[in-house]
């Protein structure tokens, strides 16, 4: 059982256990904030919890209730927060799309030209998809919404807008175009979610980035070799 959340919450808001007061002016800008830190933490907790418990017993095994007791919050608070389980798993989902696209977004402005900034988020989404693959998982079971395609449409942009810029530099190839190839990308990356390593993670990274090279590019590696030299076997 998860351990509960009620210490960590006290320590966040000691008054949050005791009798509500209720006030006749203004709340002090220093209290508002505190309730904020602690509503931000009874979410967070419920999202992990709920996260942690569809993940080992499955979606249709998991109830409110259960969430409720396992985070150390009541049901009616719990209800305060979201009308049912699959609320909690589309707002957990929305969070952690959000956060790995602020890290990709991240990874590509401190990568250097143009091919280095593609390649650079490219392992950086395939790490993401084999160290989180239980969201992958998760992911498979959440009624899809508006919010969920608009998240991943912008992952979808971000890949679109790098081999753009790839393209324009002369190191991705330009006779498919880029939507297209951002789909590719974000479809055999998914692979990465059921290898073995990030050995094998990085392989898949530089298959993918073969299939997007420019002719000229391919070429220019294939005349690089000595002659007769024949091409490393696949391990």
């Amino acid at each position: 059982m998860c351990r509960s959340l009620r210490d960590t919450l006290y320590r966040v808001n000691p008054d949050c256990c005791q009798a509500t007061t209720a006030y006749t002016t203004r709340v002090p800008r220093l209290w508002t904030q505190t309730i904020e830190a602690h509503r931000a933490t009874v979410r967070e907790a419920i999202l992990e919890t709920t996260a942690a418990l569809v993940t080992q017993h499955g979606l249709a095994s998991v109830t409110m209730s259960q969430i409720a007791e396992e985070t150390g919050i009541g049901r009616a608070t719990l209800y305060k927060y979201f009308p049912d389980v699959e609320a909690i798993l589309i707002a957990w989902l929305q969070r952690h799309i959000s956060h790995h696209f602020a890290h990709l977004v991240d990874v590509r402005d401190h990568a250097g030209d143009a091919g280095e900034r593609l390649e650079a988020v490219l392992e950086a989404y395939a790490l993401i998809t084999f160290e989180r693959r239980h969201a992958t998982e998760l992911a498979a079971v959440i009624h899809r919404g508006e919010h969920i395609d608009r998240a991943e449409q912008q992952l979808k942009d971000l890949f679109r807008d790098l081999l753009i810029d790839g393209a324009q530099a002369g190191v991705v190839r330009d006779d498919v175009a880029a939507d297209e190839l951002a789909s590719y990308c974000l479809h055999a990356l998914a692979a990465a979610g059921s290898v073995p390593s990030k050995a094998a993670v990085r392989r898949l990274v530089t298959v993918v980035l073969a299939g997007l090279q420019h002719e000229s590019a391919v070429a220019a590696t294939a005349t690089s070799r000595a002659p007769g030299q024949e091409e490393p076997p696949a391990r």
